[in-house]
């Protein structure tokens, strides 16, 4: 972790807040490994992803749904470091970083879809995080107020997002957060492990109707939904190779643990996987809501990260547009959202933006392709704002296309209209969707089609000559 003195730390939390999409300054780059892991350690642990856990079984059984978390981890964690280590070199948020390749005005297009799902996010984490508060109050105290506990979420949230990355790490996360989160965890999985029967658990045979693979892209969800977001926190990394750390071993160690946890809360615990049943049985098993309460906590910054991300993220379209008047504006949007949003609306949005976060598994493959092979890892300030083609370079959007339609139609996101669409168009040419059964999942030949498509049509320029961080 840097260590740099009181007063000169206190001008840099000052100034990062309202950092806009340029380079970042040496001065500012203070994130080292430790803190970078402490940040996406957290930004992995939560309801939701206990929740998805909980969706692996009892399809799966434990043993399988355990090896589907191990091999989905690796997987979904190393794009994640490898765009971490991008935003450390280039020290611009994500969506500047397309630029190079897509262009200027073609970045606006993952602009704009990262926009609608980080909003989307917002509300949904709001409306959770809402619902388990007041659940809690109710049994702990007989308060119940959805209006007041989704206030104090906002207003908590947004305060995070207004104090930037540094505060959130060093003041809100490493003193306090990611503690109360970790000992929290920790009692409630020596509660589960004392509860399960694992011999007969490991020797039980899932029920079947989800194949291996699509549990993997169930697990790789997770850490690929923050690809559009890493490079927004690990440009204040001191270095690409503290970012490299930091990212995929932070991340890969939450996204185990509390998978494995979701899984147990079903098998074990006897949990429903819905956000409320989880938030009840967790109560139930590790022995009281200040436990549920306490992994709010850990929540919280993952709603910070969408609402600094979605102010970032416009700030690549209109970058003289004040960062901190977008946050507010985005948390109110998301407040708003959450409280006119019921029970099927909110898994009709969860599945919406299931289907927009599979955008962004294609263009990393793109990215990588041109950044990581074609420019040999760094695009230099230049290639961003001075030389970015001020249009839209059709060559990388074309296997971007063609990465999302392989994705697709391996694993078509649980949208109805969307599955009727692609049905009724594929169908008509003698091709089923999903194509074998689902059983290959979706991320994987989404990248993979994507990234050779790449290679192929993409031109070959040599990388700028600057020093590698």
């Amino acid at each position: 972790m840097a260590t740099v003195p009181r007063r000169l730390a206190r001008t840099i939390e000052r100034e990062t807040p309202t950092w806009g999409i340029r380079p970042v300054p040496s001065a500012l780059r203070t994130l080292g490994a430790v803190d970078i892991g402490v940040l996406w350690g957290d930004l992995s642990i939560g309801l939701l992803v206990l929740l998805t856990g909980a969706l692996l079984v009892p399809a799966l059984g434990l043993p399988t749904a355990l090896a589907a978390i191990v091999v989905g981890t690796i997987i979904g964690c190393v794009p994640l470091a490898l765009m971490g280590v991008a935003g450390a070199r280039e020290g611009v948020p994500a969506m500047v970083l397309f630029r190079a390749v897509l262009g200027l005005r073609g970045s606006w297009l993952p602009t704009a879809a990262n926009l609608l799902q980080l909003v989307g996010w917002t509300t949904f984490e709001f409306w959770a995080m809402t619902r388990v508060a007041d659940a809690v109050a109710r049994d702990l105290v007989g308060f119940s107020s959805p209006v007041v506990w989704l206030v104090i979420v906002a207003v908590v949230c947004v305060g995070l997002a207004l104090a930037g990355p540094i505060f959130t790490v060093r003041r809100w996360l490493a003193r306090f957060g990611v503690w109360v989160v970790a000992v929290v965890a920790l009692w409630l999985t020596f509660r589960l492990l004392t509860v399960a029967d694992l011999g007969a658990l490991w020797s039980t045979a899932g029920a079947g109707g989800l194949p291996f693979w699509l549990a993997v892209d169930l697990v790789i969800a997770m850490p690929v939904s923050w690809l559009p977001l890493v490079a927004d926190y690990d440009r204040f990394a001191t270095s690409a190779r503290a970012a490299a750390a930091g990212t995929f071993g932070g991340y890969a160690l939450g996204n185990l643990w509390f998978y494995a946890l979701g899984v147990l809360l079903v098998l074990a615990a006897g949990s429903a996987p819905d956000v409320l049943d989880i938030g009840t049985t967790i109560a139930a098993t590790a022995g009281g809501g200040v436990v549920l309460l306490a992994l709010l906590v850990g929540e919280s910054d993952q709603a910070m990260a969408n609402v600094y991300s979605s102010a970032v993220t416009v700030q690549n379209v209109a970058p003289d547009v004040p960062q901190r008047a977008l946050i507010v504006g985005v948390g109110i949007v998301g407040a708003i959202g959450a409280a006119i949003l019921g029970d099927d609306a909110a898994i009709t949005l969860e599945s919406f933006l299931l289907l927009l976060g599979s955008v962004f598994v294609p263009l990393a493959a793109v990215f990588f392709a041109d950044w990581l092979v074609r420019h040999r890892g760094r695009y230099g300030e230049q290639a961003l704002f001075g030389n970015a083609a001020p249009g839209i370079r059709w060559r990388a959007i074309a296997p971007w296309l063609m990465g999302f339609a392989a994705y697709q139609i391996c694993a078509p996101s649980p949208v109805a209209w969307w599955q009727d669409l692609l049905e009724r168009t594929l169908g008509a040419i003698g091709v089923g969707v999903p194509v074998a059964g689902g059983a290959l999942g979706g991320s994987m030949p989404g990248f993979a089609v994507a990234f050779v498509v790449a290679l192929a049509v993409l031109p070959r320029l040599d990388a700028p000559t600057v020093p590698r961080r």
